[in-house]
């Protein structure tokens, strides 16, 4: 009991530590900061939808996990450390949501059609991986198309580019 109420009391100084800083700063450097979270978390909520790909035959093999490093590491502009952080902080999250829901509607939010079509790509790109299409997967990716409120032929075409890109 001592170390929930412990943990409740950090939490709660750890606000206070924030809001304090906030209000003691300038206000572009609140609203960068302000934007730096919003980059943050769609950053994890990109990251947590490619791992639910990944995952959703019950396997994550190691192709799929560089793959998806790759893809981070390309789409963020960040580096292999960063991508590995990221990828564990997303996992963590995505143990926590019990749906997908909060993180296609923060995408939806902020991303333009075009945007949202590179994600679904990367799906594609993390479920050819393996060479493999799996039903589960050809699933997941479909209800993840109508999440990001995407059409039908967007995803085809966008399965159709990644699948062909690198044929002779």
């Amino acid at each position: 009991m001592f170390e929930e109420t412990s943990s409740k009391v950090e939490e709660k100084g750890m606000a206070l530590l924030k809001l304090k800083n906030m209000l003691t700063k300038k206000p572009e450097a609140v609203l960068e900061s302000q934007e730096q979270d919003e980059t943050e978390r769609l950053q994890v909520a990109t990251c947590i939808i490619l791992l639910e790909v990944a995952k959703s035959d019950d396997e994550f093999s190691s192709i799929e996990k560089t793959t998806l490093k790759a893809i981070l590491k390309k789409k963020f502009e960040i580096s292999a450390e960063a991508a590995e952080e990221l990828l564990e902080i997303a996992s963590k999250k995505r143990e926590e949501s019990i749906d997908l829901w909060q993180f296609t509607n923060l995408i939806n939010q902020n991303y333009t059609k075009e945007e949202k079509i590179k994600i679904v790509e990367s799906a594609w790109r993390v479920i050819y991986a393996d060479e493999k299409l799996n039903g589960y997967e050809d699933h997941f990716v479909h209800k993840l198309a109508k999440l990001l409120q995407l059409d039908h032929s967007e995803l085809i075409d966008a399965k159709l580019k990644i699948k062909y890109e690198n044929k002779p």
